[in-house]
């Protein structure tokens, strides 16, 4: 029987094989109960949690971290024979080949898995599902790309002349399509920092509307008047941007003017008689109300109020709601606006 094994079949004798296939199989076996222990505790982890993202992240990490261990198994087992160079560097290319795309899965599954979490994180942004439809092929991009580039690498290839030549196809591709690449770029600037998100009003220059769509080359605005205002994201990214959908309050300043023949008692009141008002309406504070200056043809009061409240609409009803009760206070007291008269923001 010893004899038997140290026979030599193609440059290793049999007990080398025989070691090697121990190796494997008590590798594999390890692997095998390692990776069932550890599943097997983190899976009672999850039983304890009312979430579901943490049973998903199990069943993500289940099966490639397997084949990886076994993988590693199987090199370190072969590590102990001699092998011919071809057949050695046969093997090395199929392990780094196949090394390379389970951890490719593995990474390209938490990394989708983390962005859909922060997606349910943010469920009740109108956006962030576009956003990550956007992201999640560009990650899978990234990464494949890094995963082909560093198999090229490892099988030999000049991989410094690949590079060389997709820069020169690259800035060939980008002059000739330059204007398309600066709104794609400018469309993953919106997405990432996100100045504004779908249901936003927003101006732009001349232009204000709601954000009705966020896409790769324009951002659709539905106006006020009604019609759409199509936007290049490129102009988007480069323009001073008015977001009026993340004001939290409006601060209003207007003026209004009195007649040069009211008396001083009258003028000491209206800063009082302006303040009861604003006091006595809902969601409104009233800052102050000053004798401001003399007009060509009245006396002015600047006047200067809070409305808690980023609804246009609601600014306009206390505004209005304001005039009429200024103007039946002033009315009882004998007060006399001036004419003209101008009221403005």
């Amino acid at each position: 029987m010893p004899e038997i094994l140290q026979r030599t079949f193609l440059g290793n004798t049999l007990a080398a094989y025989g070691i090697a296939l121990l190796m494997i199989g008590g590798g594999v076996a390890i692997s095998h109960l390692l990776h069932r222990l550890l599943l097997h505790r983190l899976q009672r982890w999850a039983q304890r949690t009312t979430s579901l993202l943490d049973d998903q992240l199990i069943r993500i990490i289940e099966h490639p971290s397997l084949w990886l261990l076994y993988l590693g198994s199987c090199y370190f087992g072969l590590q102990s024979l001699t092998l011919y160079p071809t057949v050695a560097q046969l093997l090395t290319a199929i392990g780094v080949i196949l090394a390379t795309l389970l951890l490719l899965q593995l990474l390209g599954s938490v990394a989708e898995y983390s962005l859909r979490i922060y997606g349910h994180i943010h469920r009740h942004q109108p956006n962030i599902q576009q956003s990550l439809n956007a992201l999640i092929p560009a990650v899978r991009v990234v990464l494949w790309t890094v995963g082909i580039i560093f198999i090229l690498d490892n099988l030999g290839f000049d991989i410094s002349a690949v590079v060389t030549g997709l820069g020169i196809g690259g800035v060939a591709i980008a002059l000739a399509s330059q204007g398309i690449l600066q709104d794609l770029f400018s469309y993953f600037s919106i997405l990432l920092d996100r100045p504004f998100e779908l249901g936003d009003f927003i101006i732009v220059g001349d232009m204000a509307g709601t954000v009705n769509q966020i896409g790769i080359k324009t951002t659709r605005l539905q106006s006020i008047d009604g019609e759409q205002l199509i936007v290049a994201n490129t102009d988007l990214t480069a323009s001073r941007i008015q977001n009026f959908q993340r004001m939290a309050q409006r601060r209003i300043v207007f003026n209004l003017g009195v007649a040069y023949k009211t008396n001083n008692t009258q003028l000491e009141q209206i800063p009082h008689i302006i303040r009861t008002v604003i006091e006595e309406i809902p969601q409104v504070t009233f800052d102050r109300a000053h004798f401001a200056g003399f007009g060509e043809f009245s006396l002015n009061y600047e006047i200067v109020y809070i409305v808690h409240s980023n609804d246009y609409t609601l600014y306009r009803d206390v505004q209005q709601t304001m005039n009429l009760a200024i103007k039946e206070q002033f009315d009882q007291v004998g007060i006399e606006f001036a004419y003209p008269t101008q009221f403005y923001r």
